[in-house]
Protein backbone atom coordinates (compact mmCIF):
# COMPACT_ATOMS: atom_id res chain seq x y z
CA UNK A 1 0.00 0.00 0.00
CA UNK A 2 3.02 2.44 0.64
CA UNK A 3 4.01 1.83 -3.02
CA UNK A 4 0.55 3.25 -4.19
CA UNK A 5 0.51 5.91 -2.10
CA UNK A 6 3.62 7.35 -2.94
CA UNK A 7 2.93 6.29 -6.31
CA UNK A 8 -0.38 8.58 -6.13
CA UNK A 9 1.36 11.63 -4.50
CA UNK A 10 4.44 11.76 -7.39
CA UNK A 11 1.36 11.74 -10.11
CA UNK A 12 0.03 14.37 -8.15
CA UNK A 13 3.40 15.98 -7.43
CA UNK A 14 4.80 17.19 -10.67
CA UNK A 15 1.70 18.65 -12.04
CA UNK A 16 1.42 20.63 -8.30
CA UNK A 17 5.09 22.02 -8.94
CA UNK A 18 4.53 22.58 -12.57
CA UNK A 19 0.93 24.60 -12.14
CA UNK A 20 2.37 26.72 -9.16
CA UNK A 21 5.28 28.09 -11.49
CA UNK A 22 2.74 28.78 -14.29
CA UNK A 23 0.24 30.67 -12.57
CA UNK A 24 2.57 32.10 -9.79
CA UNK A 25 4.38 33.81 -13.59
CA UNK A 26 0.96 34.51 -15.19
CA UNK A 27 -0.21 36.55 -11.72
CA UNK A 28 3.15 38.20 -11.23
CA UNK A 29 3.21 39.30 -14.74
CA UNK A 30 -0.31 40.76 -14.79
CA UNK A 31 1.01 42.12 -11.75
CA UNK A 32 3.88 43.68 -13.37
CA UNK A 33 1.88 45.07 -15.99
CA UNK A 34 -0.41 46.75 -13.39
CA UNK A 35 2.94 48.28 -11.73
CA UNK A 36 4.36 49.56 -15.17
CA UNK A 37 2.74 53.07 -15.22
CA UNK A 38 4.68 53.97 -11.81
CA UNK A 39 7.70 52.21 -13.47
CA UNK A 40 7.84 54.13 -16.19
CA UNK A 41 6.99 57.29 -14.78
CA UNK A 42 9.51 56.97 -11.80
CA UNK A 43 12.04 55.74 -13.47
CA UNK A 44 12.52 53.05 -11.42
CA UNK A 45 16.20 51.00 -10.80
CA UNK A 46 16.34 47.46 -11.36
CA UNK A 47 16.67 46.81 -7.70
CA UNK A 48 13.42 48.91 -6.64
CA UNK A 49 11.93 46.20 -9.44
CA UNK A 50 13.42 43.23 -8.17
CA UNK A 51 12.17 44.26 -4.69
CA UNK A 52 8.79 45.02 -5.47
CA UNK A 53 8.42 41.59 -6.95
CA UNK A 54 9.53 39.92 -4.18
CA UNK A 55 7.47 41.25 -1.37
CA UNK A 56 4.33 40.88 -4.26
CA UNK A 57 5.26 37.02 -4.65
CA UNK A 58 3.65 36.21 -0.79
CA UNK A 59 0.56 37.57 -2.10
CA UNK A 60 0.32 35.83 -5.30
CA UNK A 61 1.42 32.19 -3.36
CA UNK A 62 -1.42 32.88 -1.12
CA UNK A 63 -3.63 32.49 -4.29
CA UNK A 64 -1.44 30.40 -6.81
CA UNK A 65 -1.12 27.25 -4.21
CA UNK A 66 -4.63 26.67 -4.01
CA UNK A 67 -5.03 27.25 -7.66
CA UNK A 68 -1.88 24.75 -7.79
CA UNK A 69 -3.84 22.08 -5.94
CA UNK A 70 -6.86 22.05 -7.54
CA UNK A 71 -5.34 22.11 -11.23
CA UNK A 72 -2.86 19.09 -10.05
CA UNK A 73 -5.64 17.05 -8.89
CA UNK A 74 -7.50 17.39 -12.31
CA UNK A 75 -4.48 15.98 -14.20
CA UNK A 76 -3.00 13.76 -12.42
CA UNK A 77 -6.19 11.78 -11.81
CA UNK A 78 -7.09 12.70 -14.96
CA UNK A 79 -4.34 10.69 -16.31
CA UNK A 80 -5.33 7.90 -14.11
CA UNK A 81 -8.57 7.75 -15.81
CA UNK A 82 -7.39 8.09 -19.18
CA UNK A 83 -4.89 5.30 -18.90
CA UNK A 84 -7.68 3.15 -17.22
CA UNK A 85 -5.51 2.84 -14.26
CA UNK A 86 -8.37 3.91 -12.02
CA UNK A 87 -10.50 0.88 -13.50
CA UNK A 88 -7.32 -1.31 -12.86
CA UNK A 89 -6.91 -0.42 -9.31
CA UNK A 90 -10.69 -1.06 -8.87
CA UNK A 91 -10.71 -4.44 -10.54
CA UNK A 92 -7.78 -5.26 -8.05
CA UNK A 93 -10.02 -4.12 -4.76
CA UNK A 94 -8.50 -0.55 -4.14
CA UNK A 95 -11.71 1.93 -3.83
CA UNK A 96 -10.95 5.36 -4.75
CA UNK A 97 -11.36 6.17 -1.10
CA UNK A 98 -7.98 4.91 -0.86
CA UNK A 99 -6.52 6.52 -4.00
CA UNK A 100 -7.20 9.92 -2.42
CA UNK A 101 -5.83 9.19 1.27
CA UNK A 102 -3.07 10.22 0.21
CA UNK A 103 -3.56 13.60 -1.98
CA UNK A 104 -5.91 14.60 0.83
CA UNK A 105 -3.29 14.02 3.55
CA UNK A 106 -0.89 16.00 1.73
CA UNK A 107 -3.83 18.64 1.12
CA UNK A 108 -4.49 18.87 4.68
CA UNK A 109 -0.52 19.17 5.66
CA UNK A 110 -0.37 21.90 3.32
CA UNK A 111 -3.40 23.81 4.33
CA UNK A 112 -2.18 24.08 8.16
CA UNK A 113 1.39 25.36 6.07
CA UNK A 114 -0.71 28.07 4.24
CA UNK A 115 -2.58 28.75 7.78
CA UNK A 116 1.60 29.56 9.00
CA UNK A 117 2.25 31.34 5.50
CA UNK A 118 -1.00 33.10 5.36
CA UNK A 119 -0.56 34.93 9.66
CA UNK A 120 3.35 35.18 9.64
CA UNK A 121 4.90 35.06 6.10
CA UNK A 122 2.15 37.17 4.22
CA UNK A 123 1.75 40.20 6.61
CA UNK A 124 4.78 41.32 7.06
CA UNK A 125 5.73 41.33 2.74
CA UNK A 126 2.43 43.43 2.55
CA UNK A 127 3.93 45.75 4.94
CA UNK A 128 6.96 45.63 3.71
CA UNK A 129 5.21 46.25 0.20
CA UNK A 130 3.17 49.19 1.40
CA UNK A 131 6.13 51.22 3.05
CA UNK A 132 7.94 50.52 -0.11
CA UNK A 133 5.34 52.01 -2.61
CA UNK A 134 4.76 54.93 -0.55
CA UNK A 135 8.18 55.52 -0.77
CA UNK A 136 7.85 55.13 -4.37
CA UNK A 137 4.81 57.48 -4.81
CA UNK A 138 6.30 60.49 -2.51
CA UNK A 139 9.84 60.52 -4.18
CA UNK A 140 9.91 62.46 -7.08
CA UNK A 141 12.62 61.47 -9.62
CA UNK A 142 14.36 64.39 -11.58
CA UNK A 143 15.04 62.20 -14.40
CA UNK A 144 10.54 62.21 -15.22
CA UNK A 145 10.68 66.11 -14.82
CA UNK A 146 7.92 67.02 -17.08
CA UNK A 147 8.34 69.64 -19.75
CA UNK A 148 6.96 72.71 -19.04
CA UNK A 149 5.50 71.96 -15.02
CA UNK A 150 6.21 73.06 -11.97
CA UNK A 151 7.15 70.02 -9.36
CA UNK A 152 7.48 71.05 -5.92
CA UNK A 153 9.62 69.23 -3.73
CA UNK A 154 9.74 70.15 -0.15
CA UNK A 155 11.36 73.23 -0.24
CA UNK A 156 11.91 73.36 -3.53
CA UNK A 157 9.99 73.58 -6.85
CA UNK A 158 11.91 73.04 -10.10
CA UNK A 159 10.86 73.91 -13.70
CA UNK A 160 12.12 72.08 -16.82
CA UNK A 161 11.52 73.49 -20.54
CA UNK A 162 12.97 70.78 -22.38
CA UNK A 163 15.40 67.69 -22.35
CA UNK A 164 16.77 65.16 -24.17
CA UNK A 165 18.69 62.25 -23.43
CA UNK A 166 22.03 63.95 -21.79
CA UNK A 167 20.83 67.54 -20.88
CA UNK A 168 17.68 69.33 -19.22
CA UNK A 169 16.96 73.11 -20.79
CA UNK A 170 15.46 76.42 -19.41
CA UNK A 171 16.03 74.88 -15.80
CA UNK A 172 14.45 77.30 -12.90
CA UNK A 173 14.93 76.48 -9.25
CA UNK A 174 12.95 78.16 -6.52
CA UNK A 175 14.75 77.84 -3.80
CA UNK A 176 12.28 78.60 -0.73
CA UNK A 177 13.95 77.51 2.33
CA UNK A 178 15.39 81.24 3.48
CA UNK A 179 11.98 82.75 4.02
CA UNK A 180 9.06 83.78 1.99
CA UNK A 181 10.68 85.14 -0.61
CA UNK A 182 12.90 82.43 -2.64
CA UNK A 183 16.15 82.18 -4.10
CA UNK A 184 15.77 81.52 -8.05
CA UNK A 185 18.49 80.19 -10.11
CA UNK A 186 18.57 79.87 -13.80
CA UNK A 187 20.74 77.76 -16.09
CA UNK A 188 20.77 77.72 -20.41
CA UNK A 189 20.45 73.37 -19.25
CA UNK A 190 22.33 71.02 -17.28
CA UNK A 191 22.39 67.12 -15.45
CA UNK A 192 19.75 67.11 -12.40
CA UNK A 193 20.30 63.22 -10.61
CA UNK A 194 18.99 61.82 -7.72
CA UNK A 195 20.88 59.53 -5.23
CA UNK A 196 20.23 58.42 -0.97
CA UNK A 197 17.26 56.59 -2.34
CA UNK A 198 15.94 59.70 -3.60
CA UNK A 199 16.13 61.88 -1.03
CA UNK A 200 19.38 63.67 -1.99
CA UNK A 201 19.49 65.70 -5.34
CA UNK A 202 22.90 67.10 -7.40
CA UNK A 203 22.35 69.78 -10.08
CA UNK A 204 25.07 70.72 -12.82
CA UNK A 205 24.15 73.89 -14.08
CA UNK A 206 25.69 75.73 -16.79
CA UNK A 207 25.31 79.10 -18.11
CA UNK A 208 23.18 80.83 -15.71
CA UNK A 209 22.46 83.20 -12.61
CA UNK A 210 21.77 82.98 -9.22
CA UNK A 211 19.19 86.02 -8.42
CA UNK A 212 18.58 86.52 -4.33
CA UNK A 213 16.21 89.16 -3.20
CA UNK A 214 17.13 90.97 0.04
CA UNK A 215 14.66 90.10 2.66
CA UNK A 216 14.24 93.97 4.14
CA UNK A 217 15.21 95.94 0.76
CA UNK A 218 12.62 93.73 -1.29
CA UNK A 219 13.20 96.02 -4.22
CA UNK A 220 16.96 95.18 -4.16
CA UNK A 221 17.97 91.28 -5.79
CA UNK A 222 21.71 90.35 -5.94
CA UNK A 223 22.57 88.53 -9.19
CA UNK A 224 25.81 86.42 -9.63
CA UNK A 225 26.27 84.62 -13.35
CA UNK A 226 28.35 81.26 -13.82
CA UNK A 227 29.49 79.01 -16.20
CA UNK A 228 29.38 76.13 -14.60
CA UNK A 229 27.38 75.86 -10.62
CA UNK A 230 27.00 72.70 -9.05
CA UNK A 231 23.95 72.50 -6.28
CA UNK A 232 24.12 69.66 -3.64
CA UNK A 233 20.40 69.52 -2.00
CA UNK A 234 20.98 66.71 0.75
CA UNK A 235 17.28 66.49 2.23
CA UNK A 236 14.12 66.90 0.00
CA UNK A 237 12.10 65.41 3.03
CA UNK A 238 10.75 61.89 1.74
CA UNK A 239 13.45 59.71 3.19
CA UNK A 240 11.50 60.00 6.63
CA UNK A 241 7.82 59.50 5.72
CA UNK A 242 8.21 55.57 4.40
CA UNK A 243 10.41 54.69 7.49
CA UNK A 244 8.16 56.42 10.62
CA UNK A 245 5.21 55.07 9.01
CA UNK A 246 4.60 52.07 11.06
CA UNK A 247 0.92 51.68 11.09
CA UNK A 248 -0.36 48.23 9.61
CA UNK A 249 -3.73 47.47 8.27
CA UNK A 250 -5.94 44.02 8.20
CA UNK A 251 -3.59 42.16 5.61
CA UNK A 252 -0.48 43.50 7.06
CA UNK A 253 -1.13 41.87 10.40
CA UNK A 254 -1.52 37.92 11.77
CA UNK A 255 -4.48 36.33 12.98
CA UNK A 256 -3.38 37.17 16.70
CA UNK A 257 -2.28 40.65 16.43
CA UNK A 258 -6.32 41.15 15.07
CA UNK A 259 -7.32 39.48 17.75
CA UNK A 260 -5.54 42.07 20.10
CA UNK A 261 -6.83 44.77 17.75
CA UNK A 262 -10.35 43.52 18.35
CA UNK A 263 -10.01 43.27 21.98
CA UNK A 264 -8.85 46.95 22.02
CA UNK A 265 -11.83 47.93 19.90
CA UNK A 266 -14.27 46.25 22.12
CA UNK A 267 -13.23 47.72 25.10
CA UNK A 268 -13.10 51.24 23.34
CA UNK A 269 -16.67 50.50 22.24
CA UNK A 270 -17.53 49.33 26.04
CA UNK A 271 -16.97 52.94 27.12
CA UNK A 272 -18.98 54.43 24.27
CA UNK A 273 -22.18 52.30 25.01
CA UNK A 274 -21.99 52.95 28.65
CA UNK A 275 -21.49 56.53 27.90
CA UNK A 276 -24.79 56.23 25.29
CA UNK A 277 -27.12 54.54 27.94
CA UNK A 278 -25.95 57.65 30.35
CA UNK A 279 -27.20 60.11 27.72
CA UNK A 280 -30.27 58.15 26.57
CA UNK A 281 -31.21 58.18 30.22
CA UNK A 282 -30.85 61.82 30.37
CA UNK A 283 -32.71 62.71 27.56
CA UNK A 284 -35.54 60.41 28.39
CA UNK A 285 -35.76 62.28 31.56
CA UNK A 286 -35.46 65.34 29.86
CA UNK A 287 -38.45 63.96 27.38
CA UNK A 288 -41.03 63.11 30.61
CA UNK A 289 -40.95 66.67 31.99
CA UNK A 290 -43.22 68.66 30.96
CA UNK A 291 -42.73 73.06 30.86
CA UNK A 292 -38.76 72.41 30.08
CA UNK A 293 -37.16 75.92 30.55
CA UNK A 294 -35.30 77.57 27.66
CA UNK A 295 -31.61 75.90 29.39
CA UNK A 296 -33.14 72.47 29.89
CA UNK A 297 -34.19 72.73 25.74
CA UNK A 298 -30.72 73.50 25.26
CA UNK A 299 -28.95 70.16 27.00
CA UNK A 300 -31.69 68.23 25.58
CA UNK A 301 -30.53 69.45 22.08
CA UNK A 302 -26.93 68.89 23.20
CA UNK A 303 -27.75 65.14 24.21
CA UNK A 304 -29.54 64.25 20.87
CA UNK A 305 -26.46 65.49 18.78
CA UNK A 306 -24.12 63.44 21.54
CA UNK A 307 -26.47 60.25 20.79
CA UNK A 308 -25.85 60.64 17.43
CA UNK A 309 -21.98 60.73 17.72
CA UNK A 310 -21.74 58.22 20.18
CA UNK A 311 -24.05 55.90 17.84
CA UNK A 312 -22.02 56.98 14.71
CA UNK A 313 -18.36 56.16 17.07
CA UNK A 314 -20.30 52.61 17.79
CA UNK A 315 -20.71 51.76 14.32
CA UNK A 316 -16.96 52.65 13.29
CA UNK A 317 -16.07 50.09 16.24
CA UNK A 318 -18.47 47.74 15.00
CA UNK A 319 -17.14 48.15 11.42
CA UNK A 320 -13.44 48.14 12.40
CA UNK A 321 -14.23 44.57 14.69
CA UNK A 322 -16.29 43.46 11.57
CA UNK A 323 -13.23 44.07 9.13
CA UNK A 324 -10.81 42.34 11.36
CA UNK A 325 -12.37 39.59 11.85
CA UNK A 326 -13.58 39.08 8.08
CA UNK A 327 -9.48 38.83 7.27
CA UNK A 328 -8.79 36.28 10.47
CA UNK A 329 -11.32 34.07 8.64
CA UNK A 330 -10.12 34.99 5.47
CA UNK A 331 -7.01 33.53 6.14
CA UNK A 332 -8.46 30.32 7.15
CA UNK A 333 -10.73 30.03 4.41
CA UNK A 334 -7.76 30.19 1.77
CA UNK A 335 -5.63 28.23 3.90
CA UNK A 336 -7.60 25.51 3.88
CA UNK A 337 -8.86 25.77 0.05
CA UNK A 338 -6.07 23.41 -0.86
CA UNK A 339 -8.06 20.90 0.76
CA UNK A 340 -11.74 21.90 -0.39
CA UNK A 341 -9.96 21.69 -3.95
CA UNK A 342 -8.48 18.22 -3.42
CA UNK A 343 -12.09 16.84 -2.96
CA UNK A 344 -13.64 19.03 -5.80
CA UNK A 345 -9.94 18.78 -7.96
CA UNK A 346 -9.70 14.16 -7.45
CA UNK A 347 -13.55 13.34 -8.90
CA UNK A 348 -13.73 16.23 -11.74
CA UNK A 349 -10.49 14.57 -13.30
CA UNK A 350 -11.86 10.94 -12.76
CA UNK A 351 -15.29 12.19 -14.07
CA UNK A 352 -13.76 14.41 -17.47
CA UNK A 353 -11.42 11.56 -18.39
CA UNK A 354 -8.68 14.97 -19.36
CA UNK A 355 -4.97 14.75 -18.41
CA UNK A 356 -4.42 17.82 -20.82
CA UNK A 357 -2.94 20.77 -19.30
CA UNK A 358 -5.26 22.93 -21.34
CA UNK A 359 -8.52 21.40 -20.36
CA UNK A 360 -7.16 21.46 -16.51
CA UNK A 361 -6.47 25.08 -16.42
CA UNK A 362 -9.76 25.63 -18.09
CA UNK A 363 -11.52 23.82 -15.68
CA UNK A 364 -9.72 24.65 -12.61
CA UNK A 365 -9.91 28.67 -13.33
CA UNK A 366 -13.72 28.64 -13.55
CA UNK A 367 -14.21 26.70 -10.61
CA UNK A 368 -11.37 29.09 -8.88
CA UNK A 369 -13.32 32.01 -10.26
CA UNK A 370 -16.51 30.92 -9.02
CA UNK A 371 -14.69 30.48 -5.74
CA UNK A 372 -12.72 33.80 -5.41
CA UNK A 373 -16.58 35.73 -6.13
CA UNK A 374 -18.08 33.83 -3.43
CA UNK A 375 -15.50 34.93 -1.23
CA UNK A 376 -15.56 38.54 -2.70
CA UNK A 377 -18.91 39.01 -2.27
CA UNK A 378 -18.72 37.24 1.01
CA UNK A 379 -16.31 40.03 2.19
CA UNK A 380 -18.43 42.90 0.90
CA UNK A 381 -21.58 41.80 3.05
CA UNK A 382 -19.28 40.68 5.99
CA UNK A 383 -17.92 44.11 5.52
CA UNK A 384 -21.52 45.86 5.91
CA UNK A 385 -23.03 43.67 8.07
CA UNK A 386 -25.41 41.70 6.54
CA UNK A 387 -23.81 38.10 7.14
CA UNK A 388 -21.45 36.79 10.17
CA UNK A 389 -18.08 37.37 8.88
CA UNK A 390 -16.96 33.27 9.57
CA UNK A 391 -20.09 32.38 7.81
CA UNK A 392 -19.05 34.75 4.81
CA UNK A 393 -15.79 33.38 4.55
CA UNK A 394 -16.39 29.50 4.98
CA UNK A 395 -19.69 29.57 3.05
CA UNK A 396 -17.58 29.15 -0.44
CA UNK A 397 -15.51 26.68 1.27
CA UNK A 398 -18.30 24.45 2.49
CA UNK A 399 -20.58 24.73 -0.36
CA UNK A 400 -17.39 23.15 -2.57
CA UNK A 401 -16.81 20.56 -0.18
CA UNK A 402 -20.04 19.73 -0.41
CA UNK A 403 -19.86 18.97 -4.18
CA UNK A 404 -16.71 17.67 -4.21
CA UNK A 405 -18.19 14.92 -1.13
CA UNK A 406 -20.88 14.09 -3.47
CA UNK A 407 -18.73 13.62 -6.68
CA UNK A 408 -16.61 11.27 -4.55
CA UNK A 409 -19.40 9.17 -4.18
CA UNK A 410 -20.91 9.46 -7.54
CA UNK A 411 -17.23 8.17 -9.03
CA UNK A 412 -17.15 5.20 -6.67
CA UNK A 413 -20.83 4.25 -7.27
CA UNK A 414 -20.76 4.61 -11.13
CA UNK A 415 -18.68 2.19 -13.10
CA UNK A 416 -19.06 4.71 -16.27
CA UNK A 417 -17.03 8.12 -16.53
CA UNK A 418 -18.26 11.82 -18.47
CA UNK A 419 -15.90 12.14 -21.43
CA UNK A 420 -16.10 16.20 -21.55
CA UNK A 421 -13.53 16.11 -24.52
CA UNK A 422 -16.68 14.17 -26.48
CA UNK A 423 -19.21 16.49 -25.61
CA UNK A 424 -16.66 19.75 -26.51
CA UNK A 425 -15.86 17.85 -29.95
CA UNK A 426 -19.66 17.43 -30.09
CA UNK A 427 -20.20 21.02 -29.68
CA UNK A 428 -16.97 21.92 -32.35
CA UNK A 429 -18.74 20.39 -34.97
CA UNK A 430 -22.19 21.80 -34.21
CA UNK A 431 -20.53 25.19 -34.60
CA UNK A 432 -18.97 23.72 -37.78
CA UNK A 433 -21.62 22.29 -39.49
CA UNK A 434 -23.84 25.82 -38.97
CA UNK A 435 -20.64 27.96 -40.33
CA UNK A 436 -20.38 25.72 -43.38
CA UNK A 437 -24.26 26.21 -44.13
CA UNK A 438 -24.40 30.01 -43.79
Amino acid sequence: MKILEKYILRENLKPFIVSLLVITFVLLLDHLIDLLNIIIEKRLNGMTIVQILVYSLPFLMAMSVPMSVLTASIMSFGRLSVDNEVTAFKSCGINVYTLLRPTVISAILLSIFMVYFNNQILPDSNYNLKRLRDKIITRKPISALKPGVFTEMERYTIYVKSHDDKYMRGIVIYDRSEGVLPQVITAEYGEINLFNGGNSLKAILYNGEMRHTDRQHKNLAQVRTFKKFTLNLPDLGFSDQSQSSTFRGDRELSSAAMREKIVHKKEQMGKYVKKLSRIINEHNTLANKENLTTEEKREQKKLSREMRTTKSRISDFQRGIKIYQVEIHKKYAIAFACLVFVLVGAPIGMMTRTSGVGMAFSVSSVVFLIYYISLYMGEELADRGYVPPWIAMWIANILLGVVGIFLIIFTVKESRFIDLNKYIMKVVNIFKRKKHAA
